[in-house]
């Protein structure tokens, strides 16, 4: 009845390799399959002395690792950290893309680095292509302030959770019932979590903005009092959130 984003995934991405690359050497290199700290080191050291031809990878590629025969990196579906709703996810995309674009030349041989992206005129892929992080920076900053949103504001998340969803949405609809108002903030919600079902919990969040000068500490614990405590859900307060799941 719906669809389902879904990334390329690693081991599709090694089929279409060895499909344009049947007699390349190719090593996976991703959370599944590098678990073990010995299996890690040794592919680590087989790289570095060129016993691959292709590295398929995730994330992990990016976190510091050294290549130095590496000479070019393909990104795939660059865009899939832009999607959810995270107010953050410019900032980590741009973040990772630029560490993994700089594994490709890091010794004497001229690196080349290819993105897949949808979105050609982005302020990250535009930043990218020119190597100036300065732009990116004040482009989202830009983008920030124009929305009222951090650094310029402060937020507040809670999450409302619990095994019975009717209990919790219900729950979190009685927590808005009796919300403080005032025209000193803004809080939005309740609406399901990005991660709406996690680990046998269903989630509901309210997201609180505020201005840098209001105590929304305060605010938070004055609602919360008014609400008393029930042992049939969990409110997990986040100040400053760096994650919207």
């Amino acid at each position: 009845d719906s669809f389902t984003s879904v990334g390329p995934g690693v081991e599709r991405m090694v089929e279409e390799v060895r499909e344009l690359l049947p007699l390349a050497k190719i090593v996976v290199f991703s959370s599944d399959n590098m678990q073990d700290p010995e299996i890690l080191k040794n592919t680590l050291q087989q790289i570095q002395k060129g016993k691959f031809d292709v590295l398929v990878g995730t994330q992990m590629l990016a976190k510091g690792h050294h290549f130095p025969l590496l000479t070019t990196v393909s990104i795939i579906d660059a865009d899939s950290g832009l999607s959810g709703g995270d107010l953050r996810a410019s900032e980590r995309t741009f973040q990772l893309l630029h560490q993994v674009s700089g594994r490709a030349g890091r010794a004497q041989k001229k690196g080349h680095v290819y993105i897949q992206t949808r979105q050609m005129e982005s302020s990250i892929i535009k930043a990218l292509k020119k190597g100036d992080r300065e732009s990116f920076i004040d482009a989202e900053l830009d983008a920030r302030e124009e929305a009222d949103m951090p650094p310029f504001t402060r937020l507040v998340s809670l999450i409302v959770s619990g095994e019975n969803q009717d209990y919790v949405q219900g729950y979190a609809k009685m927590m808005a019932m009796h919300a403080p108002t005032s025209d000193q903030y803004i809080i939005y919600g309740p609406a399901p979590a990005v991660l709406e079902r996690l680990r046998g919990q269903y989630r509901y969040r309210f997201l609180v903005k505020a201005s840098k000068s209001f105590n929304i500490q305060k605010l938070i614990q004055f609602w919360l009092d008014t609400i008393g405590n029930d042992n049939k859900v969990r409110i997990q307060v986040d100040v400053d959130p760096q994650s919207f799941y």
